[in-house]
């Protein structure tokens, strides 16, 4: 793996001093005092803010601006280790940043925008190393597309200046994918209601078939839908897929597509849910079942596979937390995937083994991938991500088997206990 210069987190009390909307907010002089503290950590030498109509979504998160960050004309916002901020705006836009902290530079053509970056990035006047190192959301190689949100253009302009340009990748985890302790207890209390939401549909399942009522996907992808809401989340339509459809990791039925499910079928849950509060994480889970009293040999050996495959994961991530040393996504996967080549279905495991969990399903942290990415950020307190590898056995069935896991500071959990070990038999006498 091509190596990318990252930096170790500074001090785990730091990253705690940034609330989410689930308690008071810091005002912008803290925001950027924090951002400060982490460049010094960092030996970096400022971090470079730039949207042009929003073409960077991380930006107005980060720096609490709100959902009219975004102008009809390109800004900059220049945060140095030390010292003061600097916003470059457009004339007609000179109010766009008011609301952070530090000088105005203000530009009406593209000669004086130049001019503006040069004086505020130029080696000799913004560092003491010969060639700063500054920050920006981009990508060496593109291997995080979720950080890759400035244009190759702006790049060369940058680098132009006489600065070395280095990504954000960590920062960015760092303020936006650390959770609070108020996040992390929504985190807590949706997971346990979507593990009996989960069960619950299992045996929605059970007393249709028992009844002889028709049943489908679809019916079953409402039932969960309902349960969400009824128990103080938002509603989301998850997977509820049986038989061949499980072999197809997104798919999701609609009222117009959908399969009846019935004895003898396989079936798989993949679910997603929040509480309805302001600044609530998500938790995802994946179970799978049989409508029957026992499943067939076929589906738990596959099944046997990727527990295996999940819970070798969840093990090299707890014991190299518990040891205190540095791990990053793309590691993590490698352990998760070996586990399901070495049983001779490599070419079945079709997606990453898992995606940083926030405010949204899939979130700006740290991905457990090295397949479809080259995740190299490392696993840090305060994030959560999930794990959830699947061998998909195309026009048959697929399985997966999908967990969450918050990084504490010397340990990890892994929530929505108690975790899938084997196969829902949805028919068995109780």
């Amino acid at each position: 793996m091509k190596p990318i210069r990252f930096f170790m987190l500074a001090a785990f009390s730091v990253l705690f001093i940034f609330p989410s909307p689930m308690r008071a907010e810091p005002t912008p002089a803290e925001r950027v005092a924090a951002i400060q503290t982490a460049l010094q950590a960092a030996k970096f030498d400022g971090w470079l803010f730039y949207d042009f109509r929003g073409s960077d979504p991380l930006a107005p998160r980060i720096l609490r601006l709100g959902e009219h960050a975004s102008g009809s004309r390109r800004w900059f916002y220049y945060i140095p280790a030390v010292g003061e901020p600097t916003k470059i705006v457009h004339s007609i836009e000179r109010f766009k940043l008011d609301a952070l902290p530090g000088k105005s530079l203000v530009y009406r053509g593209w000669q004086e925008q130049h001019a503006h970056l040069r004086e505020t990035l130029n080696p000799a006047a913004a560092a003491k190393s010969k060639h700063p190192r500054i920050a920006m959301q981009y990508s060496p190689m593109n291997d995080i597309p979720y950080m890759s949100r400035v244009d190759a253009g702006t790049v060369e302009l940058i680098r132009s200046f006489g600065v070395e340009l280095v990504t954000s990748a960590e920062l960015v985890q760092q303020f936006e994918a650390v959770w609070t302790p108020a996040q992390k207890q929504s985190h807590i209390e949706a997971s346990d209601k979507l593990h009996r939401i989960i069960l619950e549909a299992f045996a929605e399942i059970g007393r249709n078939i028992r009844a002889e009522r028709p049943v489908t996907e679809y019916d079953i992808q409402q039932f969960i839908a309902r349960r969400l809401e009824e128990e103080g989340m938002l509603r989301e339509n998850g997977i509820v897929a049986v038989n061949a459809n499980t072999a197809n990791p997104h798919y999701a039925p609609t009222r117009e597509t959908t399969l009846p499910i019935k004895r003898g079928d396989f079936v798989l849950l993949d679910i997603v849910g929040k509480l309805k509060q302001p600044g609530a994480v998500y938790t995802d889970q994946t179970w799978t079942g049989y409508v029957g009293d026992k499943a067939p040999e076929e589906f738990v050996r596959i099944f046997n596979i990727v527990r295996e495959a999940r819970d070798s994961a969840i093990e090299f991530v707890r014991t190299n937390i518990r040891a205190g040393k540095s791990i990053r996504g793309a590691e993590v996967d490698d352990v998760s995937r070996g586990v399901i080549k070495r049983a001779g279905y490599g070419e079945q495991f079709t997606h990453r083994t898992g995606h940083s969990i926030g405010e949204e399903v899939h979130g700006n942290g740290v991905n457990i991938d090295n397949f479809e990415t080259r995740d190299s950020r490392r696993i840090t307190p305060g994030v959560c991500f999930s794990i959830e590898p699947g061998i998909y056995l195309e026009g048959k069935f697929g399985v997966r088997s999908e967990v969450d896991v918050y990084v504490g500071d010397k340990d990890i959990e892994v929530t929505g206990q108690p975790i899938q070990t084997e196969i829902v038999a949805i028919l068995k006498a109780p």
